[in-house]
């Protein structure tokens, strides 16, 4: 089980989607925040800033890759702090193959429960590896973006980049 008590560092880099701030532990990635995210989702403590920490650095790589269109998958290891439920639901995430979107009914069927789409929701709203643990490829019932930390236009830019990579157009996917 993963320290909340682990020494934590950060940087921060730019992207296409703003300004964001990676936090790491020595075993992992613990966050990928936004420019403006409230410090009360994903609550961390402090962090010293270390841009040469090898995780750092390498989270930073495999996320100008992403942005490159380059890389699909992330390999850095993660330390996501969460209740068992969010970990399950973050886990899923991570199973929504890139340039593809689920609804959260449908993560929640993933996660063995249908009815608890909301749930699901929730966890995702604190899901605090944005973009690695790929929140942004849930979507509404009717395919609607809703509910993102890195707001609407983040995650429209997300997905859209997402589909020029493969190739596909913009039609909804789930």
């Amino acid at each position: 089980m993963n320290s909340a008590e682990s020494v934590l560092y950060k940087s921060t880099m730019d992207s296409p989607v703003g300004c964001l701030t990676v936090v790491a532990s020595d075993d992992g990635v613990r966050a990928v925040l936004w420019p403006d995210d409230d410090p009360k989702r994903v609550p961390l403590g402090d962090a010293t800033e270390h841009n040469a920490h090898p995780i750092i650095a390498a989270t930073v790589t495999e996320l100008a890759e992403y942005f490159e269109g380059d890389r699909k998958v992330f390999d850095v290891p993660l330390d996501p702090m969460g209740t068992e439920f969010q970990e399950s639901a973050w886990l899923a995430l991570r199973s929504i193959p890139y340039g593809t979107t689920v609804s959260y009914g449908k993560q929640a069927e993933l996660m063995g429960d249908k009815r608890k789409a909301r749930a699901v929701g929730a966890a995702n709203g604190r899901n605090p590896i944005s973009i690695i643990v790929p929140c942004h490829r849930v979507v509404g019932a009717g395919g609607a973006l809703t509910g993102f930390a890195g707001g609407i236009d983040s995650k429209a830019w997300l997905l859209d980049h997402e589909r020029r990579v493969l190739g596909v157009g913009s039609e909804k996917l789930f």
